[in-house]
């Protein structure tokens, strides 16, 4: 008899030495679209780097995650975060690859759709290192609203060498955000910390925020109290004489659901040395532009999540077997798998269209207006699918995406966030409502990119037109505001696809989300759409 009770069999081969542009179909098809075509063999050589070592790095920055050090041996206030070498390695290649700054250093067309795909790729290692990379590239157009802060500071944010050790004279830096606070995030208007004018410019705040980004960050822009009111400034980490800026004081590390390998603290100012940006008591203008970028990098984010989510759950499917089959030959998972394409690809087709109206925007007051309300809308319904799409993706593996080590637990708990971060879902719906209030031609704006797709589809059209009507009572918009900003975010994907996806794709969308002819679930994709096709172009080669 034999004795042999551990023979591996059925097991799925790692996914791992993957080129993550190359076997994106879809975010190969919107480089060339949205304008930056010129950056291909950049994406080839990212996607190849960011498919191999750095899955490792994302593994062990995870395992290993940032410990607050707020005093020394010796009882002095030391007030540093330590990473593990993995995290450092994660952030040297993410300034190196310029997912901070791009538009920032190049003027050529497109560069935002350039960042924006390899961002897509980036994130699939690991999501955490992206929130100080995405702090630090969104804080360069708040600072441009105070020319000689912004003339001291761009330039280090820009740069491409990185430096985590605080200290005078680093020609480069990063930037991290604190204005949340114990009594409401999103109402900043309520906030409490002080601040008072010092000497030579410089002001002195005294509070307490709740949620500190990035702790370890050079430089922070904040919110405090003026006379004037809400006003914006910036904190830097060392000032100018080399000493460390003694008023700010890290408390603790918030202990998160995900996002563990980033540092978010809470912080006390006591008399923190900072300097004005912008107008005082016009700190919520001022900051808005790096809030609208930071929501552009969380719908460019969580389309890198759904990717990870369908690569894994493909690949899962192509060499995994049940009853006499493999998986991925199974008609139901066939359409749970479809559904869960289908979906990352309307994500990332309406990540790249923003990306090039954030290209766009300076030069055009139309790509301006679009990019100001479709990224709020994008930003509500895209992020609010995340959560959804890697559960469904992880129960593709049965039990096998229940364990670390398959990676699915960390991608379902790191979805949340970006629905969270710089507005919740009940922010960014009445935030569209605002931004048509303040300029209803954004609406007009808005509809003309969609209909751009006008006659190629019944089913878009007639759901275009029915969204159209739910502006016909705009005194009752309020408690509708969720349904509206969906149905919105929906004609936009839905537009994008039919104009620019293969038929399989766009119909199937077309179908299950337009035309309601789908159930509440992932995998309930009406009879007709080609599964078949739609999961060969999303499986890794």
């Amino acid at each position: 008899m034999s004795t042999v009770t551990h023979d591996v069999l059925n097991q799925t081969p790692p996914l791992e030495g993957r080129n993550l542009f190359d076997d994106h179909a879809a975010l190969q098809e919107a480089l060339e679209r949205e304008g930056a075509g010129w950056a291909r063999e950049r994406l080839q050589a990212q996607g190849a780097f960011w498919g191999g070592e750095p899955m490792r790095w994302g593994f062990e920055a995870n395992e290993h995650p940032p410990v607050l050090q707020t005093h020394d041996r010796y009882g002095n206030r030391r007030d540093e975060v330590e990473f593990h070498p993995a995290w450092h390695a994660l952030m040297r290649a993410g300034v190196e690859h310029e997912l901070h700054a791009l538009p920032w250093r190049t003027d050529r067309p497109g560069a935002h759709a350039a960042r924006a795909a390899a961002y897509i790729c980036s994130t699939q290692a690991e999501a955490g290192f992206s929130c100080p990379i995405t702090m630090t590239f969104a804080a360069v157009p708040a600072l441009r609203a105070q020319p000689d802060v912004a003339d001291e500071w761009v330039p280090r944010l820009t740069a491409t060498t990185y430096d985590p050790e605080l200290k005078a004279g680093k020609p480069s830096a990063l930037c991290g955000m604190a204005m949340t606070e114990k009594q409401g995030g999103s109402d900043v208007r309520a906030n409490t910390t002080r601040a008072l004018a010092a000497d030579d410019g410089w002001w002195e705040l005294t509070g307490h925020k709740w949620f500190c980004s990035a702790p370890m960050c050079d430089l922070f822009l904040v919110l405090a109290q003026t006379d004037e009111g809400v006003t914006c400034f910036a904190l830097p980490r060392v000032l100018p004489d080399g000493a460390r800026n003694a008023g700010f004081q890290l408390q603790r590390l918030k202990d998160k659901l995900g996002n563990r390998s980033n540092a978010s603290s809470e912080v006390e100012f006591r008399d923190a040395l900072a300097r004005m940006v912008g107008e005082p008591g016009r700190g919520v203008p001022t900051i808005i532009e790096m809030v609208n970028h930071t929501r552009l990098d969380c719908v460019i984010g969580t389309a890198g999540g759904m990717r990870a989510a369908v690569a894994q759950a493909t690949w899962h499917a192509a060499h995994r077997s049940a009853f006499g089959k493999r998986l991925i030959d199974q008609p139901l998972m066939l359409n749970v798998l479809a559904d869960l394409a289908i979906e990352s690809e309307a994500a990332t087709v309406v990540a790249m269209r923003l990306a090039r109206a954030y290209d766009e925007a300076a030069a055009d007051p139309r790509a301006d207006a679009f990019k100001r309300v479709a990224t709020a809308v994008s930003k509500y319904h895209v992020c609010k699918r995340a959560p959804g799409h890697a559960y469904e993706a992880l129960e593709c593996f049965g039990g096998n995406g229940y364990v670390e080590a398959s990676g699915m637990p960390r991608l379902y708990r790191e979805a949340p966030l970006s629905s969270i971060w710089e507005g919740s879902g009940n922010v960014m719906a009445l935030d569209v409502l605002r931004a048509l209030a303040r300029a209803p031609e954004a609406l007009e704006v808005f509809f003309a990119e969609v209909c751009e797709a006008a006659g190629a589809d019944p089913r878009l059209d007639a759901f275009v037109a029915d969204t159209r009507d739910e502006f016909a009572n705009p005194d009752g918009l309020e408690p509708r505001a969720r349904r509206v900003v969906e149905r919105m975010a929906l004609a936009l994907q839905g537009s994008l696809l039919v104009r620019h996806a293969p038929t399989a794709v766009a119909d199937a969308f077309c179908a299950a989300r337009l035309g309601g002819d789908a159930g509440l679930n992932y995998g309930t994709l009406p009879p007709g759409a080609d599964v078949a096709a739609i999961v060969e172009r999303h499986t890794p080669a």
